[in-house]
């Protein structure tokens, strides 16, 4: 393909060279760069691909696209934009054949919720049409391929290569979370989203390498409805006004209020085959929904889903089955319910979901209720405090560990989670040495005590100093037990 359809979208000055010249694919990481590719310099918040120019052309870069000043020898041609990380969105697109225009892309945004409705999307759309393309915090499924996720929401280029693996795989449908990250950062930019769904707004991601201010932070969750045709919002969000402000996009929404157009109504408590979960009414549809996961904020995650999948013709008896039939890694996983006590796993790792965990718990609590988290390092400070308040008013014993340190120390992650947990009298230890600590609190725990072991779920890796090392709080969990039995 040569470079001037590469560039077609693109507002762009040659500095170097010709835009006459073939382009084999476009990166911006010199690690997957094949000889004749076109690499772009991204300034992240840790490294400035400018200063990876010298080994793009060493491995073969025939183009190179930046904002700042490079030099390159001859024979490269350089192009200079005033933003790379549109170029790149843009430049992959081309470069794959715009795959995401043949697709039916739904992307979900929120401060939490998006993996649970991606994945009950996702099961709907895969029972309605026989296949279903995800893209999101746990894995990611092109149809031709599963695998784990590094991130909520990858680089453009990754998107457009698995957008286009969909469309090889004869997907006609794609269920992407979209993260306010990826959405400033323009990750998303140039996906013709059919639907977007907003599932709510807290708190969080405030701080260094994330957002500024709650202000810029609802301002990121804004863009995605600027770039789809339907807008699903939760109604019954403060928020949802501000969200879906000039934004153009047909509106629909759901929630629990007379104002809904897709209502949940007679919510309530359920267990069926042994699961606890949670059963509703969709106002305008027949029969009752079960969901096998508890707690009244998953009845939106539910609704979310099925409004969407209604939304886009699905029928009602594939919505009940799919629904009553899913099930979330990390997600309020029961792990054990045996010895009169029941072990919860969840990936609560923010105040208000730990707080929606905890309340949800409480209720299944005939004794205690005992928590345990950390909390990850290079993210917001404010977000430990919060959620030591938050345990330290909500559960009975808590157990402050060390979750996913990165390049901080645990002792001073430990010691903020410690300030905020301060602030009321609850009870806690510290301990923190992850498996230590949750072998302490099942030790400690008794019959009828409820444990939520919070914070990593569906993660199978503790990140320190840049290095992944294998750490599997379910396995932990389990290894735990059968010590116990052993004993």
């Amino acid at each position: 393909m040569e470079l001037t359809r590469l560039l077609s979208q693109v507002r762009y000055e040659v500095i170097q060279g010709t835009v006459h010249t073939p382009a084999e694919g476009v990166t911006n990481d010199t690690r997957d760069l094949k000889r004749g590719d076109v690499y772009v310099c991204i300034a992240g918040y840790g490294t400035d691909g400018h200063g990876f120019v010298p080994e793009a052309v060493e491995k073969g870069a025939w183009v190179i696209v930046a904002e700042k000043e490079i030099t390159c020898p001859p024979g490269v041609t350089v192009i200079r934009v005033s933003d790379t990380r549109w170029a790149l969105a843009a430049m992959s697109a081309a470069a794959r054949g715009y795959p995401a225009e043949h697709l039916r892309v739904i992307g979900i945004t929120g401060t939490k919720g998006k993996t649970t409705t991606a994945w009950m999307l996702r099961d709907i759309l895969r029972m309605e049409e026989g296949a279903c393309g995800l893209v999101g915090t746990v894995e990611t499924d092109t149809g031709l391929r599963r695998f784990q996720s590094t991130r909520t929401t990858p680089e453009s280029c990754q998107l457009m290569k698995y957008f286009q693996e969909m469309r090889e795989a004869g997907i006609a449908s794609a269920v992407m979370e979209v993260s306010s990250q990826a959405l400033k950062l323009e990750r998303t930019a140039c996906i013709p989203f059919r639907m977007g769904i907003f599932t709510n707004l807290g708190e969080d991601h405030i701080g260094p390498g994330e957002h500024d201010s709650m202000e810029e932070y609802r301002r990121c969750k804004h863009l995605l409805f600027l770039q789809c045709e339907t807008g699903l919002g939760n109604i019954d969000d403060p928020c949802y006004g501000e969200i879906f402000d000039r934004t153009g996009c047909r509106r629909v929404t759901f929630g629990t209020g007379e104002g809904a157009k897709w209502r949940a109504v007679k919510i309530k408590e359920e267990t069926r085959g042994g699961r606890i979960g949670m059963s509703f009414e969709i106002e305008g549809r027949e029969g009752t929904f079960f969901i096998p996961l508890p707690g009244r904020y998953n009845v939106y995650n539910a609704l979310a889903a099925a409004a969407a999948a209604f939304e886009l013709g699905a029928r009602g008896e594939t919505v009940r089955k799919a629904l009553s039939r899913v099930r979330v890694p990390g997600r309020m996983e029961l792990v054990s319910s045996s010895g009169g006590r029941t072990i919860f796993l969840d990936y609560a790792h923010n105040a208000m979901s730990l707080s929606c965990a905890l309340s949800t718990l409480r209720g299944f609590a005939r004794g205690r209720l005992i928590v345990l988290f950390g909390c990850g390092g290079n993210r917001s400070r404010q977000r430990r405090r919060e959620m030591g308040e938050t345990a330290g008013r909500m559960a009975d014993e808590t157990f402050i560990t060390s979750d996913n340190p990165r390049e901080e120390r645990p002792e001073d992650i430990i010691a903020d989670i410690v300030e905020g947990m301060r602030r009321t009298e609850g009870t806690y230890t510290v301990i923190p040495d992850r498996r230590e600590a949750i072998r302490c609190a099942l030790e400690r725990s008794g019959s009828g005590d409820v444990v939520l072991v919070a914070g990593k779920g569906h993660e199978t890796y503790q990140e320190i100093q840049g290095v992944r090392y294998p750490m599997d709080d379910r396995e932990t969990i389990l290894d735990a037990l059968r010590g116990e039995k052993d004993g």
